[in-house]
C-alpha cells in the first residue's frame, strides 16, 4: 500500500510548480520513499527492530499527510484529491499499527 501511495503522489508532484522542486516537492518525495523503504528494510530484522522501522514509516506517513495539506492550501492539489489520498494514508496507518502490534 505504501508503494501505491507513493506512485499516486509522485504523479501529482509532476503538476507542482517548478519553484517547488527543491522545497515542498523534495520534502514530499523524501516522505514518500521513506514509507515503503523502511518497511522493506525492517522486514529483514528482528521483530523488535522491525517494529522500530514501522514506527519510522508511520512517522513518514504523518509527515506526508501534513505536507499534502500544505500543498492543498497552496492550491497545488484540490480538496477532493487530498481527501482521497488522506483516506489511503489513514488505511495504511491502521494496517501498519495492527501489524506492528502483532509483532
Amino acid at each position: 500500500m505504501g508503494i501505491e501511495i507513493a506512485d499516486e503522489v509522485y504523479r501529482l508532484l509532476e503538476q507542482f510548480p517548478t519553484e517547488e522542486k527543491f522545497g515542498l516537492v523534495s520534502q514530499i518525495s523524501r516522505s514518500l520513499v521513506s514509507i515503503p523503504s523502511n518497511i522493506a528494510e525492517g522486514s529483514s530484522r528482528s521483530d523488535k527492530a522491525f517494529s522500530h522501522f514501522i514506527d519510522i514509516s508511520l512517522g513518514s506517513s504523518f509527515e506526508l499527510a501534513t505536507q499534502l495539506i500544505i500543498a492543498e492550501k497552496r492550491k497545488y492539489i484540490n480538496k477532493e484529491k487530498l481527501i482521497q489520498i488522506e483516506e489511503k494514508i489513514e488505511s495504511f496507518q491502521r494496517m501498519s499499527m495492527v501489524f506492528q502490534n502483532r509483532l
